[in-house]
């Protein structure tokens, strides 16, 4: 194995070259829309509001009919009615009258403007004018703030708490959204046990399929978690063909390197066709990141190492999963910073440092490399904030350097 290693960006191409698309759509209630990513424009089949409505409580009236009013020289106009919120009007206004009328409102025929009540004195039914208005003077007319035909929302959105608003202001209680793949998660290795259980001598706890689950979910995904393959070959063809049958997507982590115990890569390869798309890529860490493609579902074989396992699902997996999913895959978030010490690259390959952000006595970010030793530390999935990169064809980052951080989560 690995010997030929692609490089990260001709590993990119070729998954870019499979046309991977969004798994299809279905159309849910507004109620179970929110974090579902939209299949469909929102066209607005109404003006909003649908009808002039008055922004104040006061009194509709003719907007002529105040000019010159004044607390020295107030208007007199006759109360012609009321209207109430949630109520077609019954009356219409002349010139000379008015009409009592609350916030939201309907505007009644005649009127075209509104004064405010504190600008107002009532006595029987004459209502005293203190202050002139302008025409459309505390009205919101129809279509002002949505017109018919309009559209509101783009598909591939993400539906929010706002976006379900804007839904519900055209009066829809269903929306068509994508539907979201389901991804198997399976970690390999006679090594590990799982959470939960006594922990026999020599081994360790599963931490890849807790952390790829969550990095699953933020990926707009559904894990599917599938436990534990021990590092015998026909069991883990089982698993694997297990996992194939539930999921849109496998992710696998260890198995892939040169070992003897190794044999994630021509196991995955005999899964269906077309079959292996490339095992190793010249990164460091992550090297033996292995992918597939069977029946037509991609298959993500990454390192035992779980920072290692983590960055490559950030850098291979996760763009595939927005993909499928109908998200954006280029949506990445990063943040510039200053390299808090030297950086140094691994020759020929290119490497990629876990770092964490704070801020200096310049409240400027900085990014400070994850001091581990190891790619596997537990302490890097503790402490790394996000990664920064290191091309092949540069020996390092000095102290002071401005850098681009990618997060490993969003911001909140």
């Amino acid at each position: 194995m690995f010997r030929r290693l692609l490089t990260l960006d001709q590993a990119k191409k070729l998954i870019d070259d499979l046309g991977l698309v969004a798994l299809g759509s279905e159309e849910v209630s507004l109620r179970e829309a929110h974090g579902r990513i939209l299949a469909e424009d929102i066209v607005s089949s109404l003006d909003i509001p649908p009808f002039d409505r008055s922004t104040v409580d006061g009194y509709a009236v003719k907007a002529e009919d105040t000019y010159g009013a004044e607390e020295n020289a107030p208007v007199y106009l006759k109360l012609a009615g009321a209207v109430n919120v949630g109520e077609p009007p019954t009356v219409g206004i002349s010139r000379g009258e008015t009409a009592e009328i609350v916030t939201g409102a309907q505007i009644p025929y005649g009127a075209d403007s509104v004064v405010m009540i504190e600008d107002t004195e009532q006595k029987n039914n004459i209502i005293t004018i203190l202050n002139a208005v302008a025409k459309n003077e505390n009205i919101m007319r129809r279509g002002t703030d949505i017109e018919k035909g309009e559209t509101m929302l783009l598909k591939g959105q993400k539906v929010g708490s706002r976006e379900m608003g804007v839904i519900a202001a055209t009066g829809r209680a269903k929306v068509r959204v994508f539907l979201i793949p389901s991804v198997a998660v399976l970690s390999t290795g006679n090594e590990v046990t799982e959470p939960g259980r006594d922990l026999p001598p020599g081994r360790i706890y599963d931490i890849n399929a807790y952390s790829l689950m969550g990095a699953v979910f933020e990926s707009g995904g559904k894990p599917i978690h599938m436990g534990i393959a021990p590092d015998e070959e026909a069991q883990l063809r089982e698993t694997l063909e297990k996992a194939l049958s539930l999921a849109d997507v496998v992710v696998t982590s260890a198995g892939v390197s040169v070992g003897p115990k190794d044999m994630l890569p021509q196991t995955i390869d005999a899964l269906g066709k077309p079959g292996l798309l490339f095992s190793g890529i010249a990164v460091k860490p992550g090297k033996p990141t292995t992918m597939a493609i069977a029946g037509r579902k991609p298959v993500f074989s990454l390192p035992g190492h779980p920072a290692s396992a983590l960055l490559m699902f950030h850098l291979i997996a996760k763009p595939v999963i927005q993909k499928v999913a109908g998200r954006d895959s280029t949506e990445i978030n990063t943040v510039r910073a200053f390299a808090g010490k030297r950086m140094f690259s691994a020759k020929g390959r290119r490497t990629f440092v876990m770092v964490n952000i704070d801020r200096d006595r310049r409240d400027r970010l900085v990014a400070e490399p994850v001091e581990t030793g190891a790619s596997g530390a537990i302490t890097t999935l503790a402490k790394a904030d996000g990664y920064l990169e290191i091309p092949e064809n540069l020996q390092f980052i000095d102290e002071n350097d401005e850098v681009l951080v990618t997060l490993l989560s969003s911001p909140e």
